[in-house]
């Protein structure tokens, strides 16, 4: 038994050869892993004394903290047909996403706490990425019912009543009163998309502390109004989808659908400048007959770190950049202590192949879900290697 000082001591994994890459740049090295932490971060050339179990060679490949999916759906309770937590955090795994924000439209809807609380234990026993099970604005999202967001906050850092509307801008003011006297992020879903948008920010601007967070932006405009806030000191994040950036003008049923190309481009402008803050999947897995009979979503778990990395590498933005809005950028909105490569940041770590280039095929999904447009297509960058608390998860096409 290896011990310090006569005491038994952790398993301890050092992943060398790589390139490290987060936020804050780019740089060769190597990394410790202990207890479910980064224990201490090398130089590349750096000498290791400490003892060490494992090793994982690089091999000259990416280095990355996990990525945080701010926008996800796992349909389960309810609709286990689509999806279920089982197979949903296997294909977040294989996808490099460590934590996953899942929104509450499940049957019966995440409006209480004993749903949430089910849901979070289950999650945690399956061992693979961290579950934060969003919670609903109002009570099977009805007009004007609220929940007891008092109650909610200490099982979930954020509520959304994500694929409906909230219309009622009563209902949206107290649900921004509520986000700043309990401290959540309020996520919501907007359409019409701009107008919408546009009537958030303005009770936004009459609600000291509150905090919001707009989902899947898909238009020029709404950009724009959200950067003006955001200069007027508001506290606003926005996130774009994979799908939103990497194509437009597809009739493949999306909310929202794919815009212009007009639109597009501005999305990858926004990315690439800092406007807009994170990357989230919007993983919305359907059946193939849900599909035909008119349910929008798209699949993008497995799929999202290389259609972000396609499309906004081809933009110039660079990977420290990408990690930004896929890792950094989620975890700052959360308030959670992840998302960089550093000394006593969870070991959530994804090894990356930036430079792969491979072809979708829908076929061999981990999700129960195959809806996507993009079946054949050539992508670039592929994830490796997914690493959660110090634990390897997925490695190389299968889970450990």
């Amino acid at each position: 038994m290896n011990t310090t000082k006569g005491k038994p001591r952790k398993m301890r994994t050092l992943i060398e050869n790589v390139t490290l890459v987060d936020s804050t740049g780019s740089r060769p090295g190597k990394v410790m892993t202990e207890d479910g932490l980064i224990r201490k971060v090398y130089k590349a050339r750096g000498r290791v004394q400490a003892q060490y179990d494992e090793k994982i060679d690089g091999r000259g490949k990416v280095l990355m903290p996990g990525f945080i999916d701010l926008h996800c759906h796992l349909r389960d309770p309810g609709l286990t047909q689509k999806e279920d937590l089982d197979t949903g955090l296997h294909a977040a795994v294989k996808g490099g996403f460590t934590t996953v924000c899942a929104m509450a439209n499940t049957k019966p809807v995440m409006d209480d706490s004993e749903l949430l609380a089910k849901n979070l234990d289950r999650a945690q026993a399956l061992g693979l990425a961290t579950l934060i099970q969003v919670a609903a604005v109002t009570r099977d999202f009805s007009d004007a019912d609220l929940v007891d967001f008092e109650t909610l906050r200490p099982l979930t850092p954020i509520f959304s009543n994500d694929g409906h509307n909230i219309d009622n801008a009563d209902t949206m003011r107290v649900a921004l009163e509520a986000s700043a006297k309990y401290d959540f992020v309020l996520a919501t879903h907007n359409e019409p998309e701009t107008a919408t948008v546009v009537r958030d920010i303005a009770l936004l601007e009459k609600t000291p502390g509150a905090h919001l967070h707009i989902c899947h932006i898909s238009r020029k405009d709404t950009l724009d109004a959200i950067v003006a806030a955001k200069q007027r000191g508001l506290d606003i994040t926005c996130e774009v989808t994979p799908h939103h950036v990497y194509a437009s003008g597809m009739s493949y049923k999306v909310h929202p659908p794919f815009r212009s190309w007009a639109d597009r481009k501005a999305l990858l402008k926004g990315a690439v400048a800092g406007d807009i803050d994170i990357c989230g999947t919007d993983h919305a897995p359907h059946t193939d007959a849900d599909k035909r009979a008119g349910a929008p979503g798209i699949n993008n778990f497995e799929t999202g770190f290389a259609m972000y990395h396609t499309a906004l590498s081809a933009a110039g933005m660079a990977l420290p950049g990408l990690s930004r809005m896929l890792s950094a950028g989620p975890a700052n909105r959360l308030g959670l202590k992840a998302g960089r490569i550093a000394d006593k940041y969870p070991a959530d770590l994804v090894l990356v192949d930036p430079d792969a280039e491979w072809q979708v095929n829908s076929a061999q999904f981990i999700s129960k879900s195959h809806n996507t447009p993009f079946d054949g297509k050539w992508l670039r960058g592929k994830v490796l290697l997914t690493m959660k608390g110090g634990r390897v998860v997925y490695d190389h096409g299968s889970f450990v």
